[in-house]
């Protein structure tokens, strides 16, 4: 067990973080062969590719919204003038480090998509077929190249940007002392604020609204509804909180963080129920009001979903998501429990994720459920990039902000 406060990388974390990578090229090398081969038609050709595009399309948006809601985490507690969260806030930061390089990977990826000559996944690409049809012609404004290329190019730079001066403020803590004068904090504390409404705003214009529509809604580009983005938010949001809570309980695991205790475990776990139980709300509302209203244009996104080939998928997302969490999480005890909040954060992870390949591919795919295998391996590559850079990060700088105006709340913190 150490006792440090810089964390050491261990070899069997440098294995693993190696092996998942390997895995996920490996594995997306495999998927671009068996979907490159020759086909029957040129349709079923452009499917076939169009298969490939969209496992990096799923991963990559996945788990950079989930990065991202690190970043969404500090911002919010730091507007709030909140400290119970010091006490592991260099592991938020050291997730929300890996938006940039997630950011650009998921960049490339789009703007390959948009620009390629494959226009299964965004329908609205191809200038010809836009022309003749009346929905995407009435979109065209907002569903075109230019305005894509331009938003998400802005919407990645300004979470890069404003991530990382957030996280620059952050170390100055690390040379304050007893004797840093009431100003110099002050100051800090301030200048913390206006950068965390800064974020906040573009989050607000970007996560919650704009852009689930462009990358992933327009998949569907005929269908639309109006709680997408909450709904997109809801799901990478306690996501983004699994990921925290469970490398804060690997570093607890190996001694460090000597000051997290049960109370702040705790309370990750009250945000894990409660976003999940959010998220179910969000998921049943956008159900029942499509339902309820029963106009073909809306229904047809759930056909396939809830009744069609990806009912198993539909269904067993919603169990993982909603079921899980309610009755594993609903006890005080549950929640301070170490290993229980990590068999739940890698859970709700995975139910999320599978979330997002029921967002993606029955409009990709709609006759068949490509095999999940590959797209899981894709995604474990990513799972693999996160744990590289989350270690490197935490390997830099101190794992406790103790020179934080706001440490003393996290030391005597107490649900």
């Amino acid at each position: 067990m150490s006792t440090t406060e810089n964390f050491i990388i261990s070899k069997r974390y440098k294995t693993i973080t190696y092996v998942l990578l390997a895995l996920g090229i490996i594995t997306a090398i495999l998927l671009y062969i068996t979907t490159h081969g020759a086909a029957a038609s040129a349709e079923i050709e452009q499917r076939n590719h169009a298969r490939f595009w969209a496992s990096l399309l799923q991963n990559s948006v996945y788990f950079l919204l989930t990065v991202n809601a690190a970043m969404f985490f500090m911002t919010a507690f730091t507007l709030a003038w909140s400290g119970w969260q010091i006490a592991f806030t260099r592991v938020t930061e050291a997730v929300s480090a890996l938006v940039p390089i997630l950011g650009l990977i998921t960049g490339v990826i789009l703007l390959c998509i948009v620009f390629g000559d494959n226009h299964t996944i965004y329908h609205w690409t191809d200038a010809a077929h836009v022309e003749h049809d009346p929905i995407l012609n009435f979109k065209k404004g907002f569903l075109n190249k230019g305005f894509f290329t331009t938003a998400t190019i802005l919407t990645i730079a300004g979470w890069s940007f404003l991530g990382w001066k957030m996280r620059q403020l952050s170390r100055k803590t690390d040379s304050f002392d007893t004797n840093t004068s009431l100003e110099t904090k002050k100051k800090f504390v301030w200048n913390n604020t206006v950068m965390a409404g800064a974020y906040a705003a573009v989050f607000g214009l970007t996560v919650l609204s704009t852009t689930p529509w462009l990358w992933l809604m327009s998949i569907d580009a005929h269908w639309f509804s109006t709680m997408y983005s909450w709904y997109t938010f809801a799901s990478t949001f306690v996501a983004g909180i699994s990921l925290i809570a469970l490398f804060v309980v690997y570093l607890k695991s190996k001694g460090y963080l000597f000051m997290v205790n049960k109370e702040h475990l705790h309370d990750l776990g009250k945000y894990m129920f409660a976003f999940s139980i959010f998220w179910t709300y969000l998921w049943f509302d956008q159900f029942m009001l499509i339902w309820y209203a029963n106009i073909p244009e809306e229904t047809v996104y759930f056909q396939s979903r809830v009744s069609g080939i990806y009912s198993l998928v539909f269904w067993l997302m919603a169990a993982i998501n909603f079921v899980a969490p309610i009755l594993i999480l609903m006890s005080r005890d549950s929640k301070r429990n170490y290993t229980l909040i990590a068999f739940m954060a890698i859970l709700i992870l995975f139910g999320h994720w599978l979330n997002f390949f029921q967002m993606v591919f029955p409009a990709i795919s709609p006759n068949e459920v490509p095999n999940i295998l590959y797209d899981m391996g894709v995604g474990l590559g990513f799972v693999g990039l996160i744990m590289l850079g989350v270690g490197r990060y935490l390997s830099k700088y101190p794992l406790s902000s103790k020179g934080h105006p706001f440490s003393k709340e996290s030391v005597i913190h107490h649900t």
